[in-house]
């Protein structure tokens, strides 16, 4: 079982009512393997934490880019409340080592599963916002992304273009743009990377980057200028 005292100095955070940290921790593999141990999972708490999540990146977001768009804060906040970020901020924390879970499930490496993490990270968030209001979760969360939020800028140009060219050709034609490596030229320390964005098999974009993200990211924003200069 996890040592709810120690999470606490973790995250820096006193409960009034602890019992709601504890609840934030139980993996619904406990109450399986552990009937009438504990009334509920964190999955009641998980779907609060969500909804407080989403509401504070958001406004984060709306004030961070004034002059932004429905659809580019919406891609951020997604950037941002995924699964794997959520995973990689609770694994800063350490948060898979405090969770109540089965034995089968922690075999099978539960511990360290993202989707067990990033779910106990909003049940986590949903706990502090019950016993310590809004204006105190928002600072643990604005603490938790910190790093996020400040290196963003650096995210948009790989994330937002091909998240944006995804939006347009699934709304068009139901279907997913795919990148593909076509040429690696340079030293080992100097190489420059050439992709293809496809739409099945036709190539909709091309571009070029010091690692394969950053040219599947120019590919993307090539189909996207190309598509909006077929549409005018």
């Amino acid at each position: 079982m996890g040592d709810v005292d120690r999470l606490q100095k973790t995250i820096g955070i006193s409960f009034k009512r602890p019992p709601l940290l504890e609840n934030a921790l139980i993996h619904s593999s406990y109450l399986n393997e552990n009937p009438g141990a504990m009334s509920h999972s964190n999955e009641r708490l998980e779907f609060l934490g969500d909804a407080v999540l989403g509401l504070i990146i958001a406004e984060e977001l709306f004030a961070l880019y004034p002059g932004a768009s429905e659809g580019t804060l919406t891609r951020l906040r997604s950037l941002l409340v995924r699964r794997e970020t959520l995973a990689r901020l609770a694994a800063d924390i350490a948060l898979g080592s405090f969770l109540y879970m089965g034995k089968g499930e922690e075999a099978s490496g539960g511990r360290e599963k993202p989707a067990n993490t990033s779910r106990a990270m909003e049940a986590l968030i949903a706990a502090v916002y019950l016993d310590q209001g809004l204006r105190a979760t928002q600072e643990f969360v604005l603490r938790l992304y910190r790093t996020d939020l400040t290196n963003l800028d650096q995210a948009i140009s790989g994330s937002d273009y091909k998240s944006c060219l995804q939006e347009i050709i699934q709304g068009r034609f139901q279907l997913a743009p795919n990148y593909h490596t076509v040429e690696t030229a340079g030293p080992g320390h100097e190489k420059l990377f050439s992709a293809e964005a496809r739409l099945q098999d036709k190539v909709i974009g091309r571009g070029s980057g010091r690692s394969k993200k950053e040219a599947e990211a120019n590919a993307a924003r090539d189909a996207i200028e190309k598509n909006s200069n077929d549409a005018r």
